[in-house]
């Protein structure tokens, strides 16, 4: 059966290793991503630099056979929910992510814990493959599983299998 797009937003995202963060951060955050072990449920808690916290329960449903075309759903967490919902197993993500305006361009830069820089450009209902000269760009990695979120959280820099306290 296909998935249902009545509660979901369709993300057209495409992704670039980039070599440097260039000019032009306007906000940075502190995000930790939970991939629940046997699902396609991600929890995520997001740290803004005012040390207000977001938490969510989303789920990314593939429209393609590639990850450059997902149906995304959110429900936000409140505080008696987010503990309940992190002793569930999960291999967990740690990240910087930058906000880049210029030039008319808004593009997210994730660091990582190694230093690697990963920019994701929403292509909305028209995706190019067209990307401002100052991102520097090493290599497109649209296409490539391991570059996704729960590819990094499998192979990267994750604490597998962890509970909320270890």
């Amino acid at each position: 059966m296909p998935a249902s797009l009545k509660y979901a937003i369709v993300e057209r995202e495409r992704r670039y290793l980039v070599a440097r963060l260039p000019l032009g951060i306007s906000s940075t955050k502190e995000i930790t991503d939970r991939y629940i072990t046997g699902t396609r449920l991600r929890l995520r808690e997001v740290r803004e630099s005012d040390g207000t916290v977001t938490r969510k329960l989303g789920q990314k449903v593939r429209l393609t056979p590639g990850p450059e075309e997902v149906a995304c759903t959110t429900l936000y967490l409140d505080d008696h929910e987010w503990p309940l919902l992190s002793e569930l197993p999960a291999r967990t993500l740690r990240k910087k992510r930058h906000l880049v305006e210029a030039d008319g361009w808004l593009i997210a830069i994730d660091e990582f814990p190694d230093g690697s820089l990963l920019a994701e450009i929403d292509g909305g209902d028209q995706p190019s493959d067209v990307v401002p000269a100052w991102l520097e760009v090493v290599r497109d990695v649209s296409n490539d599983e391991a570059w996704t979120g729960g590819g990094l959280a499998r192979k990267r820099w994750s604490c597998v299998a962890e509970s909320p306290r270890g």
